[in-house]
């Protein structure tokens, strides 16, 4: 019960795997990491960030909390963002939720969980800001799905006018920043059609993001 020997040998077999197909990994891996992409996404143990799309150790860095929610005020989150742009240099920014959100789902019926109610206020913000399209939908689980969608695309909002992604952007650094939806029943992502890659360019991607029907998968 302390040990958690299964967990042990777990790793023992996936790290002589990798050693197997390529022998230097771990000593390359552990003199420097570059990754390309931050991935903001949920901390729903069905959606491993790596693995979904198919990245080895080294090549993503990765930031989940419940609902893949980028609040000003979360140092924990900003430090991410800037430590991934200003020092990694990564050249995307992936924003991914995913469909049968909990978090999603409990903001959306005003569920009382607790601490994380305070968390989830931002997703219940996101629920009122769109109410009208919302309260459109046949059924609690189109309105689940779409909030699940347009929580992701008003997080790219956040990331965007974030000072740290601002600034990068007025320094003349290649950044963009995307919104994507994981579905847990098919492994597959959807693309929201949310990619940022100026401040002067926001406002248009948004509304063209809002514009597009529900993707109801």
């Amino acid at each position: 019960m302390r040990v958690l020997s299964q967990l042990f040998t777990n790793n023992r077999a996936w790290a002589a795997e990798i050693t197997r197909r390529e022998p230097d990994f771990f000593a390359r891996l552990s003199q420097q990491q570059v990754p390309e992409y931050l991935w903001i996404g949920c901390s729903d143990s069905r959606v491993p960030a790596n693995q979904i799309v198919g990245l080895l150790p080294g090549q993503m860095f990765v930031h989940r909390n419940i609902a893949n929610c980028v609040i000003h005020t979360d140092l924990n989150c900003l430090s991410v963002i800037q430590f991934a742009v200003e020092v990694l240099s990564v050249k995307h920014i992936i924003v991914c939720g995913h469909y049968g959100c909990g978090g999603v789902l409990s903001a959306l019926r005003d569920d009382k969980l607790g601490l994380v109610d305070n968390w989830l206020r931002h997703v219940q913000d996101v629920r009122s800001k769109h109410q009208i399209q919302l309260a459109g939908l046949a059924s609690e689980t189109l309105r689940h799905d779409r909030l699940c969608e347009l929580n992701v695309i008003e997080q790219v909002v956040n990331v965007s006018q974030t000072t740290i992604v601002r600034e990068a952007w007025a320094r003349g650094q290649a950044l963009a920043v995307h919104g994507w939806i994981y579905k847990l029943t098919d492994g597959l992502l959807r693309d929201l059609s949310m990619c940022v890659t100026s401040e002067a360019e926001l406002a248009n991607r948004y509304e063209t993001a809002l514009g597009k029907a529900p993707l109801n998968p």
